[in-house]
């Protein structure tokens, strides 16, 4: 059974990664560890079919935390259940200044009433991680408190409730935030589609639509589901999935996915899949899932974070107790000291630095059209220095052209023509449609044979009988077997190679009969994209190809590549891939995704490009481009650079902040005010911060070119 498939539950309250690992306990001790799985990004659990909803909400209250089916809307919530966090806190805070602004007794009620209404979530929390035997911030928080009090300090203890209240509504405003941005691209796809059958028209839930039903969409109006054109034309804006706002244009036999804008023409659909199945789902599902792959970074500052909280512990117990037992010090003012230290011992700031950094730049991308499969990737590609590219499907469009046909042994253009489209008409090879085209465009196009015994000859062409005689048509390897490689013929070969051209020669036994050049159009915007790529400091750039080499060296020249290796196997390519790892830094390997998947899994990162809808590609890539327009690589490159900058940044102010305020709480120039302030500032600061990387935004290069060829 598919994780699609399982009883799933939105749970609340969950703000950082010290709060998972109590929740995961809890689940592992009541379901059992592997019988469920938990999604930070969305806060979704899935669970085994089986489980009782009973039994997963009595292990998410033992842990302190509550949750729903994820069946009920979110915003069928009352207003109160919707923003618990906020109005508690402002509650809190109304309570808390009125107890300062009164003396005697009625301040110490009214200060104590707003630590009842600010804090009860957190001792919730805090004994359900005492339960779980694990030691978190709300633990810390209520002995701060309640150290607070027992020292007649209740306007701080107050105060601590109030701001650590604050933080984890600003912390839960955070994450919903990023995940409405990430599910904003799900909104997109229409709630209902217009279902056409002999009774006529009925409009009905899309998910409710099966597989192979027919669907009109009406100009102005979203696609609700995957399907191909089955009558009708228009142009349609699919940047929802690709990041194209140009208009695509389409008619039978084209695939429209949903989520794209229909303009001014109706379209008749007969979908593909279901709506959970669509491409903008998965695209949906694969960007929660990759927040489950955390990046090196993030996994390090969460065992730092594990490691400092118990150390600042310690330390507290011991600043509270050895100053008094071996100096004679004042007993509360070392107390005192060390409740400041527990409030900055909370790793609030530091375990959210980057977590929110990796889930907006998910964020972003996914809005962009780029499928990242999760913080790891995001941190490789940051690091990447050597750029590897396929040069067919990626550099080029993939759709060569026939450009010459040179007849010999007194054959003309049309016979040659047909013989060679006859002997591609059965063979995979990317040239085969190229030829097929050129003959049924001929002026004088003869008609084209019929071939027995077909043969393809893997890495040298295909062979085939046409009336009795034995037909050859490939590379020289095949042409020289063959005998039919003359001096002259290798001399044609060599100018049309020359000018950039893939040549194939057609002959039968000792006979050449004529030389057959094509040529592929160049991805738009090719040059530009590689400098702009150095400019995100890509240093060295190569491009690998299965062509032959005065080919690819024309097409590197044409795209400014640093190092052309051609006559590559796909097994040759990864032996490149590893040869550039050994020549030092992190490599990545640009694809069109199926072809080039042993090297596109052999990189540090593999970039799948222009495979909106493949499966196969959606699976096993690193990256995926869902259009095919090169300008997007430095977008990805510069974003992940942002994504890592802005982390750093977050990680050193956090650290620098906790670090300021022990040395502080040690001298005893900080109060339990500036511990709360500083570690709440400091938690605002890097979720203003990592927020920053959800507008990041550089634009394509110009891709509105027409085709160029060499």
């Amino acid at each position: 059974m598919s994780a699609n498939s399982r009883p799933a539950y939105l749970v609340s309250g969950v703000c950082c990664s010290t709060e998972e690992a109590v929740l995961r306990k809890s689940l592992d001790r009541s379901l059992g560890t592997g019988r469920y799985a938990y999604n930070p990004v969305s806060c979704e659990l899935r669970v085994e079919t089986g489980i009782s909803p009973d039994r997963v909400m009595e292990s998410l209250h033992a842990a302190g935390f509550s949750g729903k089916p994820k069946g009920r809307a979110e915003k069928a919530d009352p207003f109160l259940q919707r923003h618990a966090q906020g109005v508690a806190a402002g509650a809190a805070g109304l309570l808390g200044l009125a107890g300062l602004a009164v003396v005697g007794g009625a301040s110490r009620v009214l200060l104590g009433a707003a630590i009842l209404v600010g804090g009860w979530r957190i001792l919730r929390r805090a004994l359900g991680s005492i339960r779980m035997r694990t030691l978190d911030m709300n633990v810390l928080i209520c002995l701060a408190v309640a150290g607070a009090l027992a020292i007649g300090r209740w306007e701080e203890g107050a105060a601590v409730i109030v701001l650590f209240a604050v933080s984890l509504m600003l912390e839960s405003y955070s994450g919903t935030r990023t995940r409405r941005a990430l599910r904003s691209l799900m909104s997109l796809s229409p709630d209902t589609a217009a279902v056409m059958s002999d009774g006529g028209e009925t409009v009905m839930p899309a998910a409710n639509v099966r597989p192979g039903a027919l669907i009109i969409v009406r100009p102005g109006e979203r696609v609700p589901l995957d399907g191909i054109v089955a009558g009708g034309h228009s142009t349609v804006d699919e940047a929802p999935v690709t990041g194209e706002s140009a208009r695509v244009s389409k008619g039978a036999g084209d695939t429209v996915y949903a989520g794209s804008l229909n303009g001014t023409g109706s379209l008749r659909l007969r979908t593909t899949c279901e709506a959970g199945e669509s491409t903008i789902a998965r695209i949906l599902l694969l960007v929660e899932e990759a927040q489950e792959r955390r990046a090196p970074v993030q996994k390090s500052v969460d065992r730092f974070a594990r490691a400092y909280t118990p150390a600042v512990l310690i330390l507290a117990v011991l600043v509270a107790l050895l100053p008094p037992a071996l100096l004679g010090a004042s007993s509360e003012t070392w107390l005192y000291r060390s409740l400041v230290l527990l409030v900055i011992a909370c790793p609030c700031a530091l375990v959210i630095a980057t977590p929110v950094a990796f889930v907006s730049a998910l964020t972003n991308a996914a809005r962009s059209g780029v499928l990242i499969k999760g913080g790891t990737h995001i941190e490789a590609l940051a690091r990447v220095s050597t750029l590897a590219l396929d040069k067919t499907g990626t550099l080029t469009t993939g759709t060569p052209s026939v450009t010459d046909v040179l007849p010999l042994d007194s054959h003309t253009r049309g016979q040659v023509l047909a013989i060679v489209a006859a002997l591609e008409r059965d063979s995979e090879h990317h040239l085969a449609g190229a030829a097929l085209r050129a003959s049924e465009s001929a002026p004088s196009s003869d008609v084209v044979p019929a071939v027995e015994g077909f043969e393809a000859l893997p890495g040298r062409g295909v062979r085939g009988t046409i009336g009795g005689s034995t037909y050859y048509l490939g590379n020289r390897a095949l042409s020289r077997e063959a005998g039919f490689l003359t001096t002259d013929v290798e001399a044609a070969l060599n100018r049309f190679e020359s000018e950039g051209k893939t040549t194939v020669l057609l002959g039968t036994e000792g006979i050449p009969l004529g030389v057959v050049a094509f040529r592929d159009g160049l991805r738009h915007g090719g040059r530009e994209t590689i400098d702009a790529l150095r400019a995100e400091g890509i240093r060295r750039v190569v491009m690998l190809s299965g062509d032959h080499e005065s080919a690819a060296r024309a097409v590197g020249a044409e795209f400014g590549i640093d190092e052309v290796r051609a006559g590559l196997l796909p097994a040759d390519k990864v032996e490149e891939i590893g040869r550039l790892k050994r020549d030092g830094g992190i490599v990545g390997m640009v694809g069109d995704g199926i072809n080039d998947a042993p090297a596109l899994a052999a990189a540090s990162v593999g970039i799948a490009m222009g495979i909106a809808g493949s499966d196969a590609a959606l699976d096993t890539a690193d990256v995926v481009l869902m259009s095919d327009n090169l300008g997007h690589l430095p977008y990805l490159f510069g974003l992940s650079k942002s994504t890592l900058r802005i982390v750093w940044q977050n990680i050193t102010l956090a650290l620098a902040v906790k670090l300021a305020v022990v040395i502080l709480a040690l001298t005893g120039s900080a109060t339990l005010w500036t511990a709360i302030l500083s570690d709440d500032g400091a938690a605002l600061a890097v979720i203003l911060n990592a927020l920053r990387v959800l507008a990041y935004s550089r634009p394509a290069v110009d891709i509105l070119r027409e085709n160029r060829y060499i």
